[in-house]
């Protein structure tokens, strides 16, 4: 094998971790200087604004290899601050770590050995540059403190699979990376996954460490279905019944809705308020945004089983109502009257409290899948859209949209909503997470709204990821990792100022079939990982990306995944353990349509 005669290091492309990144990097550069090894007497420099990666960077790869990397002050901060500029600058240093000449981030003093943190406001604000430099340190310098952490994660990579464990596998292992300029920013602002915990509770431990898996892929949103007809999430503390009654139903159907079996298991659960907050700000540490989503005027049993005068009680008696127990579209939905707008107006009133403006200034309301039959039968219903002169339910259900709209918009906050929303006209500042197909985020982005594209036929994981038979409870199109990779948020043929409005993409995770941990990460993975190249990486000037490429780099990656406990779909197929034999799913044959 060759290597590196000056780092030692092996030189075969198809194993240098520089090669093997995943997002892949816009540039990467720099060869011929010395590399970096991390070793008991590397130190973190960490320039203000950059405090909350060093203490990442402590905690993970200091547990990972069983060293202190012990602080070293930043410029400004000690007696060797002055002049204490390195790497490109010239110019006197003064305080925040900046030269007078306006250069990146200062350090005190030349050090080898040396992890170095720092910010130049040049860069993107998420992008970063990675250096190995003069004395065997790494320099990582971001746009802002987010980028320094996306750079952070980069050389997590750099450093190996077993960067990714809790505790060293080898005390005595050097980890090393050789030398390298990494340049890099994200095509997309919003690079998200949505997590359905309505379906199926997944417990706050769990919750969190996806929060660690999103950013371990500079992920950086995480949208949060927190109600549904099967389960209400949240502690709503002026509603207590929400979760004492809507957080828990008696039993569940097992496998797809035509599925002859039942769980009989009690199912349920709900994050009280200091959950969300420890939630919302473990993601914050991570530079990771959180869209909570309470769903309305459709997909609300759980909220009806509660507080029944929620429902058309004119057209069904509602006290009859449970949690659902199974899948489906639901046709209890909300009654059009103002105690349910009060009621929704208190309940959001705490979500954002839980839920700072800082970190989540986008508050998800669903909109989906509202079944209007209720309302037609319903009088009080059909008086309200005579009242406000509206054409029809349609009509009415935008009503109630541009309600929360306005009442989100005086509280500093931003509605969005699925594409169902623009059904009987938009509000002037809603945006659209786009599912059905990329229709309703073409529509909306030409008309002016942001736009989320997700559609079903290309990022919703819950699909199955082959067609064979052993594919556990069989769910929609097969979307390969292929598939997944080849995805484009950007239609074809849309105008240049509507493309301005695509703010990014996600992926999405419905867990109807879900029933643990180890269920979703089979869904998820390894697809997550071509889904974040996606949105964090340039679409090449081809239009055409590169899964060779791709697949080659995924072989390191699923070490970095088994190092991280993923119970990942392996390439070859489900493993026997990962299999459901026997429950019924729901595929789809043929080629999604591209609608």
């Amino acid at each position: 094998m060759d290597t590196d005669p000056t780092t030692g290091l092996s030189a075969t492309p198809a194993t240098d971790p520089v090669s093997a990144l995943i997002p892949a990097p816009v540039r990467v550069g720099g060869e011929g200087r010395p590399g970096f090894r991390l070793g008991p007497s590397t130190t973190i420099t960490a320039a203000p604004g950059t405090e909350n990666t060093e203490r990442w960077l402590r905690a993970t790869l200091g547990a990972a290899f069983g060293l202190p990397l012990a602080p070293r002050p930043a410029a400004g901060t000690g007696e060797n601050a002055v002049n204490g500029g390195e790497h490109g600058n010239s110019g006197r240093t003064v305080n925040g770590g900046q030269t007078e000449s306006g250069g990146q981030a200062a350090y005190a003093v030349p050090a080898e050995n040396t992890i170095r943190l720092g910010i130049d406001p040049a860069l993107e604000p998420e992008g970063y540059r990675l250096s190995t430099v003069t004395g065997g340190s790494v320099e990582i310098t971001g746009g802002s403190p987010a980028g320094v952490f996306w750079g952070a994660q980069t050389l997590r990579q750099l450093l190996g699979p077993e960067a990714f464990r809790r505790a060293p596998v080898d005390p005595g292992a050097r980890p090393a990376i050789p030398s390298a300029d990494i340049e890099d920013s994200p095509r997309f602002a919003w690079r998200g996954m949505m997590l359905d915990v309505a379906r199926h509770f997944m417990a706050k431990d769990d919750v969190l460490r996806y929060l660690d898996l999103l950013a371990a892929h500079k992920l950086n949103v995480f949208h949060f279905h927190l109600t549904d007809d099967q389960g209400w999430r949240i502690e709503i503390k002026h509603y207590p019944r929400l979760t004492e009654i809507g957080s828990w139903r008696s039993r569940t159907k097992h496998g797809h809705r035509a599925s002859e079996l039942w769980d009989e298991t009690p199912h349920g659960g709900y994050y009280t308020q200091d959950d969300i907050r420890e939630i919302v700000a473990y993601a914050a540490e991570r530079h990771i945004r959180v869209v909570p989503e309470i769903d309305i005027p459709g997909h609300s049993q759980a909220a009806i089983a509660a507080y029944p005068e929620l429902g058309n009680t004119d057209v069904i008696d509602t006290t009859t109502l449970s949690v659902w127990d199974t899948w489906g579209i639901n046709a209890n939905v909300l009654a059009p009257t103002d105690n349910t707008l009060r009621f929704f107006e208190g309940v959001l009133e705490e979500v954002l409290d839980l839920f700072p403006a800082a970190t989540s200034p986008f508050i998800h309301i669903g909109g989906d899948e509202c079944r209007k039959d209720q309302w037609k039968e319903s009088p009080l219903a059909q008086a309200r859209i005579d009242e406000l002169g509206l054409a029809d339910e349609d009509e009415l259900q935008s009503w109630i949209i541009r309600h929360f709209d306005t009442w989100l918009t005086a509280r500093g906050r931003r509605l969005i909503g699925w594409d169902e929303i623009l059904e009987g006209g938009l509000p002037t500042g809603a945006a659209v997470s786009s599912w059905r197909g990329y229709g309703g985020g073409i529509a909306a982005a030409e008309a002016g709204h942001d736009v989320v594209m997700c559609p079903e036929q290309h990022v919703y994981l819950d699909h199955r990821q082959d067609g064979g038979p052993d594919e556990p409870m069989p769910i929609g199109f097969v979307r390969t990792l292929e598939d997944v990779y080849r995805f484009e948020p950007v239609p074809a043929g849309l105008s240049g100022e509507a493309a301005r409005h695509i703010l990014g993409t996600q992926a999405n995770v419905w867990t109807e079939v879900m029933q643990n941990r180890a269920r979703v990460d089979y869904q998820v993975f390894p697809r997550l990982a071509a889904f974040a190249e996606v949105a964090w990486s340039p679409l090449p000037a081809s239009a055409e990306r590169d899964f060779a490429d791709f697949e080659r780099r995924m072989t390191p990656h699923y070490a970095r995944l088994d190092a991280l406990g993923v119970d990942y779909r392996p390439p070859g197929g489900p493993l026997p353990r990962q299999q459901r034999p026997g429950v019924l799913g729901r595929p789809i044959d043929g080629t999604p349509p591209n609608v």
